[in-house]
């Protein structure tokens, strides 16, 4: 069953990532969010409202390069464990109340190591484990344990992963 098993948020760029039990999401993104009130390092010009990452990801990455992102230091909104997150790219799916769309990939940068303030973090986010990007589309609370269920997919973006998948 994939579910959501933390909530991260940052009042603003560069704060430590504050772990929730529930948190609102709202046109913008999640209520209080540095990125929904406009006070993100990348404000206005490259935001996600919500940013998703596997906890499966940061298992990986504290096994093969021994750093511990439990603590939110990855800088992602909402952890997952059991969905594959770049799967939920180009379709519509529930978690809790709210409604998201999987928007695009987010690759790690340098920004996300200098708060970290661990040398390392922005390589270990690649190859698919720096999460993605989502819009709220219709607002709800989201809450830690809370199922994800895709409402809506791409046909044409589901075909191309069951092929993938099968190999041809």
């Amino acid at each position: 069953m994939a579910h959501v098993k933390t909530i991260f948020v940052a009042p603003e760029d560069s704060a430590p990532m504050e772990e929730l039990d529930s948190v609102d999401a709202v046109e913008g993104g999640l209520s209080g969010d540095r990125y929904q009130t406009g006070r993100g390092y990348y404000s206005p010009y490259d935001v996600c409202e919500v940013t998703l990452i596997e906890a499966e990801a940061i298992d990986e990455i504290r096994e093969e390069f021994g750093l511990d992102l439990t603590d939110g230091r990855h800088r992602r909104n909402v952890v997952t464990r059991g969905a594959e997150v770049h799967d939920l790219l180009h379709t519509t799916f529930r978690v809790g109340d709210a409604l998201l769309r999987g928007t695009r990939p987010r690759p790690p940068c340098a920004h996300v190591e200098q708060v970290a303030g661990e040398e390392g973090v922005a390589r270990a986010l690649k190859n698919r484990r720096g999460g993605i990007c989502a819009d709220v589309v219709e607002p709800g609370t989201i809450r830690a344990g809370d199922e994800l269920e895709v409402v809506e997919a791409d046909p044409r973006t589901m075909g191309r992963k069951i092929v993938e998948r099968l190999g041809l």
